[in-house]
């Protein structure tokens, strides 16, 4: 969900792991380093979608990108897609209190009203919450994204849905597992389960990652 590479270590790793592989070599950045996020770098943002328009929106997106695959609004036809979610039948301060619950760390979410120009429940008036990052160190954008749409789930049993397929060129799959990477999630919101041992299963996923992926850091 969350590579932390950038695209030339990346390649590198894929053409690590075969069958297929090439012969490559990465030319070097000048003056970037890790733990630099975008608008340090000097450089203009170029939207890599229409609904990407700010650095902002990319901070958030590696969890709220979950939202495609429910019945929620991710905030397309807004100024702030991906950082505005929301439905017609979500009441925003209860929404945003049930969040703030959550105790997620390096982010608040701001009650509001909105209407989609277009996509999902274009020109209806939702209810909802925007996310604001406070701590870009501390912020978990994917266990913010699961822990949104787990509270829908609750407080809106009765609306909340989960997409149907088809999803990016698949048709079986349900659209919330090909973009989590598996059932989990969705089966433990539907079990009503608490999130916390499915993150637990995610950190020893992340620590494995990490050790794979050392080898391949540039910077």
């Amino acid at each position: 969900m969350r590579h932390g590479l950038t695209i030339g270590e990346a390649l590198a790793m894929m053409n690590s792991h075969g069958p297929d592989t090439c012969s490559l070599r990465v030319v070097q950045m000048k003056g970037w380093k890790r733990g630099m996020h975008f608008d340090a770098t000097g450089q203009p943002w170029v939207l890599p979608s229409p609904n990407m328009p700010t650095p902002d929106t990319a901070l958030v997106y590696p969890g709220a990108v979950l939202f495609e695959g429910t019945n929620l609004s991710e905030g397309r036809g807004t100024t702030k897609p991906f950082e505005i979610v929301g439905a017609p039948w979500i009441e925003p301060r209860a929404f945003a209190a049930e969040l703030a619950s959550c105790g997620l760390a390096g982010v608040v979410f701001r009650p509001l009203h909105f209407t989609p120009a277009w996509d999902k429940y274009a020109n209806e008036p939702c209810g909802g919450i925007q996310i604001h990052v406070t701590d870009r160190r501390e912020f978990r954008p994917v266990r913010c994204g699961a822990s949104i749409v787990a509270a829908a789930a609750r407080l809106y049993r009765d609306r909340f849905r989960w997409s149907a397929p088809p999803y990016e060129y698949e048709y079986t799959i349900p659209p919330i597992d090909i973009i989590s990477g598996s059932a989990a999630l969705r089966e433990t919101i539907d079990a009503g389960k608490d999130l916390s041992r499915l993150f637990e299963d995610w950190r020893a996923d992340e620590e494995r990652f990490r050790a794979d992926r050392a080898r391949f850091l540039l910077y």
